[in-house]
């Protein structure tokens, strides 16, 4: 979903909001569009460490998209603070608790109406999960397109009536993401076996 979402926008401006190590990024700049990578490369986090970010840019030469990509080593927030052009596509994996996500949300005031907004560990994460139910049933601003697996697919405009309680259909998935991840945490694998999970990761 994610390159073909780019190509559908592309050579236009796509932000991502979250890199690490760039896997995503390339996948997006591979499209033919413009990249804005933004992510503060902070080894202050669970999976950042000191050469995070150069490790993230050898990633992006060896894959010979650097020169599609802008890198912009900073918060979401702050970016946002002195960004002024317009968004073809949003793509947001930054932190994952709930109002840094609904911050990550507020790019879309750049985005033209029937743009399309990616979530990754929609309906997996619990912080995102909540953003989304949020922005989807309490402030509908967004249109809720489809999932695929942990990737939710939104549409920017205003919902018509049942629209926003389509996202209540997901809940189901995420309560058995969530009770997945309380098993493997009591290591209790053979468990979470039973649920169709079988890796040692979280579902998402």
């Amino acid at each position: 979903m994610l390159h073909a979402q780019a190509c559908a926008v592309a050579p236009a401006t796509v932000v991502e909001i979250g890199s690490h190590l760039g896997r995503s990024t390339i996948v997006l700049a591979s499209s033919g569009a413009c990249v804005v990578a933004i992510d503060p490369f902070g080894a202050d986090w669970k999976y950042g460490t000191a050469d995070t970010r150069t490790r993230f840019e050898a990633n992006l030469a060896a894959a010979g998209v650097r020169e599609a990509v802008r890198v912009l080593p900073t918060t979401s927030h702050e970016a946002r603070r002195t960004w002024n052009d317009p968004v073809a596509l949003l793509y947001v994996d930054g932190k994952h608790d709930l109002w840094s996500c609904r911050d990550d949300l507020r790019w879309s005031r750049f985005m033209s109406e029937g743009s399309t907004v990616l979530v990754h560990d929609g309906f997996s994460s619990l912080g995102v999960t909540a953003a989304l139910l949020v922005e989807l049933v309490l402030r509908p601003r967004f249109v809720l397109v489809d999932r695929a697996g942990s990737m939710v697919r939104l549409r920017v405009g205003r919902q018509r009536g049942v629209e926003r309680w389509r996202s209540v259909r997901h809940l189901p998935w995420f309560a058995r993401n969530l009770l997945v991840k309380i098993l493997l945490r009591l290591r209790l694998r053979p468990v979470a076996a039973l649920l169709g999970h079988r890796d040692t990761a979280d579902p998402y």
